[in-house]
């Protein structure tokens, strides 16, 4: 930087003059990044303002058993599992057929899970994949275990007696036993419906981490995918807990 000297004043005055342009230069920068930074905010509101409006598309109108737990199996069968007590009470009594075939495991708060059979024979894959869903949906993913026993009976196995708590019910007879992993999935189905289950999909959970996080990370991706803006509450009811997504 090159200074000019007026030879025609004092070094003082020289001085003084040199120090009132640099306090104008001063305001000019300090009035240039006051500009920049309202210019930003604005475009920040902008862009908020435009996500506002943005146009999302509906969401598909919910079916039936989906207020439970559920999945379809790699064999086209309606597999669906109790949340809680009351669900898994309502599963047992109203929605389970002489033909399905219903999963349950002796960890406590276990949900039973049916395969809604339809008059088919319902294959192993699809049993093998409920047996896991059922591990899976157990306490079994809370106590991080990576492994659990499930069993599988007829419907006219399970039976309500006296005394029992509500969505608690007795076993007789034979059992067919499962030792699936702790495994679970999460994506979009070809119906736009959030599907979590064993089936491989978009993103594979684990067992740590916090579920509120892990739903607005999915809510995100799942916007991306979709143009859907599903709920954070609705996705967390698609978990089977704490969880995140496995990125490896």
């Amino acid at each position: 930087m090159k200074l000019v000297l007026d030879t025609t004043k004092s070094l003082e005055e020289n001085a003084a003059l040199y120090f009132e342009k640099s306090k104008k230069a001063k305001r000019k920068v300090e009035g240039i990044e006051k500009t920049i930074e309202l210019t930003k905010k604005k475009m920040f509101f902008e862009e908020e303002k435009k996500q506002e409006q943005k146009k999302y598309v509906e969401a598909p109108q919910k079916k039936w058993y989906m207020k439970f737990r559920w999945f379809i199996s790699s064999d086209g069968f309606l597999c669906i599992g109790g949340r809680d007590a009351t669900t898994n009470e309502i599963l047992v009594k109203k929605h389970t057929e002489k033909t399905d075939l219903v999963f349950h495991t002796d960890l406590a708060g276990s949900p039973f899970f049916v395969i809604k059979a339809e008059g088919k024979e319902i294959p192993k894959m699809a049993k093998e994949e409920t047996a896991q869903a059922t591990a899976s949906f157990s306490r079994a993913w809370t106590q991080g275990l990576t492994t659990a026993e499930v069993y599988a009976i007829a419907p006219d196995q399970v039976k309500k007696e006296l005394g029992l708590p509500k969505g608690a019910f007795m076993i007789h007879g034979k059992r067919e036993y499962f030792k699936p992993i702790i495994k679970l999935y999460i994506g979009i189905n070809k119906e736009n419906y959030i599907e979590c289950s064993p089936l491989k999909k978009e993103y594979p959970l684990k067992q740590e981490g916090k579920k509120t996080d892990t739903a607005k990370f999915l809510q995100q991706r799942f916007i991306e995918k979709t143009n859907i803006k599903y709920s954070v509450d609705e996705i967390m009811q698609a978990l089977p807990g704490d969880c995140s997504v496995d990125m490896q």
